[in-house]
């Protein structure tokens, strides 16, 4: 007998780690426009695999939607083709101004799947207003880690991984 593995998209994520989920949320959308009409938010880094299976970084905008974590880009670009040979990619929210960090640095690691479906397009569009045409992607998550330093005096580490609880490690 086979285990079939479940995907995680960013609600069930949310719901088994809800303030972790808010603290990286957070990170990744507290500049980012809550209504179309609202400027660009921050470009954040997606990291995906070239052919050669070499990185490739680029800057990205991403989406909290419905209970997904969206990636859109433009028509063709490498970072989609990049996505549609190989779903993998990590995430790295924009620090911010400053060298603060406040909130911490998060990174969000998992697999991009396209959707080519109309209704969920046009849900996106309409809610979105992008630029078209493009690529939109639905992610399912591997792993979320934050890393933040506490009370000047630790570095902390969080790792979440589908199905288990956050690990916390902590360094003087």
């Amino acid at each position: 007998m086979t285990s079939r593995r479940t995907p995680w998209n960013w609600a069930a994520f949310a719901a088994a780690e809800p303030a972790l989920a808010g603290t990286v949320e957070e990170r990744f959308g507290g500049g980012t426009p809550r209504s179309p009409s609202e400027t660009h938010g921050p470009h954040h880094v997606l990291a995906t695999l070239r052919r050669d299976g070499s990185p490739r970084t680029s800057g990205l905008e991403v989406r909290f939607l419905a209970g997904e974590l969206w990636l859109g880009m433009m028509p063709d670009s490498l970072k989609a083709r990049d996505l549609l040979r190989d779903p993998r990619f990590a995430l790295q929210a924009n620090p911010g101004p400053g060298t603060g960090m406040g909130g911490g640095d998060v990174r969000i690691s998992g697999r991009a799947a396209e959707v080519v479906d109309a209704p969920t397009k046009d849900a996106y569009v309409k809610e979105v207003e992008p630029p078209q045409p493009f690529h939109l992607f639905r992610t399912e998550l591997t792993e979320v880690v934050r890393t933040y330093v506490e009370d000047d005096a630790f570095l902390v580490v969080q790792v979440w991984k589908p199905g288990e609880p956050v690990r916390t490690l902590r360094r003087r």
